[in-house]
């Protein structure tokens, strides 16, 4: 399930630059019902305890992202889309899947900025949000093009990141879980 949840809001998200409400939902609600029925004893078809497994991944999933969309640093389809991973995985696994993410997401971005022949652009940008940030200021309110809902930005596809990092996280996981 989500697997294919991540599939569906890559392809959306690539082609149309954003994830709709149906697949972050349906993700979510998918994550809440299988934990529930995971987490039971043997016969049951509900635990508590799998739902507040999911809820705390979700919220965890959420909390994170959405501070990065108050910084326009995020669409609000990437937040959702995190929200229902966490509900899928936990919050443990979330954060695997998270620093994984970041990590693909800053390789993904310099790969990205090489291509338009824009590292040394970028990285004055990286410089400046960060002097911004010090100074408690909002970076995209002097630079429009660090907005990543301005047509200014050069974008990057969050939700296939995302789908990419947790496949990576995955692939890790079952390697070297004992």
């Amino acid at each position: 399930m989500l697997l294919a949840v991540l599939l569906v809001a890559a392809i959306y998200d690539v082609r149309f630059r954003r994830i709709p409400n149906w697949i972050t939902v349906t993700g979510a609600a998918m994550g809440l019902a299988l934990n529930a029925f995971l987490f039971g004893p043997p016969g049951s078809w509900f635990s508590l305890a799998g739902v507040w497994f999911s809820l705390r991944g979700l919220g965890l999933g959420f909390g994170v992202y959405f501070l990065l969309y108050v910084i326009r640093a995020m669409g609000a389809g990437d937040v959702k889309l995190m929200a229902a991973v966490g509900a899928m995985v936990g919050w443990q696994d979330w954060l695997g899947i998270f620093v994984i993410t970041a990590v693909l997401g800053g390789v993904m971005a310099v790969i990205l900025a090489a291509s338009h022949g824009r590292i040394q652009k970028t990285l004055w940008n990286v410089l400046f949000i960060l002097t911004e940030m010090k100074s408690g200021r909002p970076a995209y309110i002097k630079k429009e093009e660090l907005d990543v809902r301005s047509p200014k930005a050069m974008g990057l596809p969050h939700g296939a990141v995302i789908g990419v990092g947790t496949v990576f996280f995955l692939v890790l996981a079952a390697h070297f879980t004992p």
